[in-house]
């Protein structure tokens, strides 16, 4: 029994570390966000290169402005949405240990990183081409007033509201090499347009709880999981035409792409007839995910092979 009250003892004298700064600063501008948005900046801007016939090595100066300033501009636009937000996150499991919930960086501080960042990222671009500035500040201004704003906490719609800056960045980095924005570009911006609502939908699904609480009206929320299910599937179904516009990639991406279609399509249906779904909404999720990656990455690898 004493050794019982001990082992108590001792966990109750257990002290959490506190995130440290350089944690608390990555979590304030979302850096799973910035990452992989960089990777379609990147798709985006090494397709231009490859069908402008231009070699990335004479072009160094373009990557690095492009990359680093398209970074700081979706960090930038994240920390001033952990401002706006400031007063629903704590209701939320997921965010409810930012530092602009924790006090540990004080408003004023992340209102400032906020506009700093986004103007030195703004700067870079407007440095490669001004296409891929104005395309960044729309970007900026469709996320931070009329997604985290306005429609985020008004409107079912937020969702779709705010797939239109998430579906920038290859715009950003094509139109930094070449600022005739031809029909892969634009597909490229349908691609990632049309996957945001079935990918978020389903991450609301698996947090609807939350979004009810903090009075969030997400789909999931406003009109059940039924119809939840039904958007996602007919979102995906959206995407499965889009891969035939990539034929310079080769039939073989195509034949890919399709597949990797294919399968969120068969996950899709599947939902009609789950009883879990939780689990179900967590298979979509995390399949979303890799599907971004995956296809992204071998638009790349194709013109490379």
């Amino acid at each position: 029994m004493s050794n019982s009250r001990v082992f108590t003892s001792e966990l109750s004298e257990t002290v959490i570390p506190k995130p440290s700064m350089v944690q608390e600063i990555l979590s304030l501008v979302k850096i799973g966000i910035v990452n992989s948005n960089l990777i379609t900046t990147f798709t985006g801007m090494w397709l231009a290169f490859h069908f402008t016939g231009t070699h990335f090595l004479d072009s160094l100066d373009i990557m690095f402005l492009t990359l680093v300033g398209s970074s700081l501009v979706i960090a930038g636009s994240a920390t001033l949405n952990n401002f706006i937000d400031s007063d629903i996150d704590p209701l939320m499991e997921r965010t409810k240990s930012r530092p602009t919930v924790t006090g540990r960086i004080s408003g004023k501080k992340v209102l400032i990183i906020g506009l700093a960042l986004i103007t030195l990222g703004q700067l870079f671009l407007f440095m490669t081409t001004i296409t891929a500035g104005v395309i960044g500040l729309i970007g900026v201004v469709s996320y931070v007033v009329i997604y985290t704003m306005w429609s985020k906490r008004q409107h079912v719609s937020n969702t779709i509201v705010g797939s239109v800056s998430g579906a920038v960045p290859p715009l950003i980095g094509w139109s930094a090499v070449d600022s005739d924005l031809g029909v892969m570009a634009w597909v490229l911006f349908l691609i990632m347009f049309i996957w945001q609502p079935p990918h978020f939908y389903a991450l609301a699904m698996r947090r609807c709880e939350e979004y009810r609480a903090a009075n969030i009206p997400m789909l999931p929320v406003v009109k059940g999981f039924k119809t939840t299910k039904k958007h996602i599937l007919l979102w995906v179904i959206a995407l499965l035409p889009l891969p035939f516009f990539l034929l310079e990639l080769g039939v073989g991406f195509v034949v890919f792409a399709t597949l990797l279609n294919i399968g969120w399509l068969i996950l899709a249906i599947k939902g009609r007839n789950q009883e879990d779904d939780i689990k179900w909404a967590t298979k979509n999720f995390v399949y979303s995910i890799n599907y971004l990656t995956i296809l992204f990455v071998a638009m790349v690898i194709v013109t490379v092979i």
